[in-house]
């Protein structure tokens, strides 16, 4: 497997992480524990490093999945977990709001790295922005917690460019985590720009489109009543209608590439920037292979042009999250 730096910093990783998110929430009922524990086991097997979780996932049971999964393996590999939603720690319960006051965010920094059983967080990321506390205070907590060993780098999720800038100049921020595929290209204006002027890394989730772009979900698929999906406008049948051309385009490609379309989707971000590491998640060995072979992938000037010029033609629509969501988004 193909390593990369996350920007400026010493953080190496492999070119295409594991999100796990899916495993245990998200999209529909959590999978078979043990056969998660053998599949995130594979993924190292076969040279992925970096692994994504955090609290909010469950909330808890993802990290204490992924931390029993790489309990053997810890020397070897990169956790990424995440801090910011007003999340109860003594019950698990999850209200619908933020919480990155400087005490909550090293509480939670405790609970994770006892889930986790590691010594110190790889990197640790701020969920969400709270817009009730000052970035520059959330940046001051995680730094102390860097001082003190217990984390290794600071992220930022889901954060716009100034925020972003504020942050890094308390403590410098290694990795921004947002959504960015062919289905969803908001981070390309400014948020890529500011990163690579700072030298931060880029981590990528739903590089996919959440399932989308791998060719296997059309207007007629019906997710289960606790997939995340069903909230979002642009899975809604109408939309996926219109938003099918854009799937047909990347399997146009992979077709005539002799790979699939999960394959394509993933080395056309993997070639935009070097510092850009995609993190698709799966509960299934042969997707996690699949997506994998990604990184042999070879895309020519003249399939990126053909690709993005194509891909300006479709109009996609539906938002990308619902509306209450994309509202605790900086982007």
């Amino acid at each position: 497997m193909q390593k990369r730096k996350l920007g400026n910093s010493n953080l190496e990783v492999s070119a295409l992480g594991l999100g796990c998110m899916g495993m245990t929430s998200g999209y529909g009922s959590a999978a078979d524990k043990q056969e998660m524990i053998a599949l995130i086991r594979k993924a190292v097997e076969l040279g992925v490093t970096f692994f994504d979780t955090a609290e909010a996932y469950g909330p808890y049971i993802n990290e204490q999945l992924v931390g029993e999964a790489l309990a053997p393996l810890k020397s070897r590999v990169v956790i990424a977990t995440k801090f910011g939603f007003d999340i109860d720690l003594n019950t698990g319960e999850r209200r619908n709001a933020v919480n990155s006051r400087p005490e909550h965010v090293k509480m939670v920094a405790e609970a994770s790295l006892k889930r986790l059983g590691v010594d110190a967080i790889d990197l640790f990321y701020q969920h969400r922005v709270d817009p009730s506390v000052p970035i520059e205070d959330v940046a001051g907590a995680v730094k102390e917690l860097i001082q003190e060993g217990k984390v290794k780098h600071f992220g930022l999720s889901e954060a716009g460019a100034q925020t972003i800038r504020r942050a890094h100049t308390v403590q410098p921020v290694t990795a921004v985590q947002s959504e960015y595929s062919l289905w969803w290209r908001g981070p390309e204006s400014e948020l890529l720009p500011t990163l690579e002027e700072l030298g931060i890394g880029f981590v990528c989730f739903s590089p996919l489109g959440a399932g989308f772009l791998t060719g296997t979900i059309d207007q007629n698929t019906r997710f289960d009543k606790s997939d995340f999906r069903t909230m979002v406008p642009r899975f809604s049948p109408e939309a996926m209608k219109s938003n099918i051309a854009l799937v047909d385009l990347v399997r146009d490609v992979a077709i005539r590439k002799g790979t699939t379309p999960a394959q394509i989707a993933l080395a056309w971000l993997l070639v935009q920037k070097p510092w850009i590491v995609p993190i698709p998640g799966t509960t299934k060995l042969h997707r996690l292979e699949e997506n994998l072979g990604a990184v042999k992938v070879q895309l020519t000037i003249n399939d990126l042009e053909e690709i993005n010029t194509a891909a300006s033609r479709i109009t996609l629509k539906g938002a990308r999250l619902p509306e209450s969501a994309l509202k605790m988004t900086g982007l």
